[in-house]
C-alpha cells in the first residue's frame, strides 16, 4: 500500500463524520458524483454495501465497507476490487488523516491529496 497523509488543525471526529457521510463524498471526493447505502442510510458502518457514481455520474459500482474500526478507519472493495483505506488520528493541535492506496494504484494518491485538502475544509466547516 501507499500512503498519503496530511497534518489537519481540525477534530479527529470531524475528520472522522466527514469520512463516513456519504452526503459529503461528493464534496470532497474528485472522482465521486454520488454514494449511496443499499440500507438507505447515510452513515457507514462495517459490512455497508452500496453503489458509488464515479463523475461525472453516469454509471454506478458497488461497493462493500471490507473493513471498519469506529472512528479511527476503514476500507472499501470497489467492483470487488480491493480500493482505498481512510483513516484518522488525533495528533496534537489536531489530528492527521490519511489514505491508503493499492501499490498499483500509486498515482491516484495525487486525488486522495486534493482529497485531504477538502476533507479538512469540510470538517472545518462541521465545528
Amino acid at each position: 500500500m501507499v500512503t498519503v497523509h496530511r497534518r489537519m488543525a481540525v477534530s479527529a471526529e470531524s475528520v472522522w463524520n466527514v469520512l463516513t457521510d456519504l452526503d459529503d463524498w461528493p464534496r470532497w471526493g474528485p472522482t465521486i458524483s454520488r454514494a449511496e447505502l443499499d440500507d438507505g442510510s447515510r452513515q457507514l458502518a462495517a459490512g455497508s454495501t452500496g453503489r458509488v457514481w464515479a463523475t461525472p455520474g453516469v454509471v454506478s459500482v458497488p461497493f462493500i465497507v471490507t473493513e471498519f474500526d469506529a472512528g479511527r478507519r476503514w476500507a472499501w472493495s470497489v467492483g470487488g476490487i480491493s480500493a482505498t483505506a481512510h483513516g484518522v488520528e488525533p495528533a496534537p493541535g489536531g489530528c492527521q488523516a490519511w489514505f491508503e492506496v493499492p501499490w498499483w494504484a500509486a498515482p491516484y494518491t495525487v486525488v486522495c491529496a486534493i482529497a485531504l485538502r477538502r476533507i479538512e475544509s469540510r470538517a472545518a466547516k462541521r465545528r
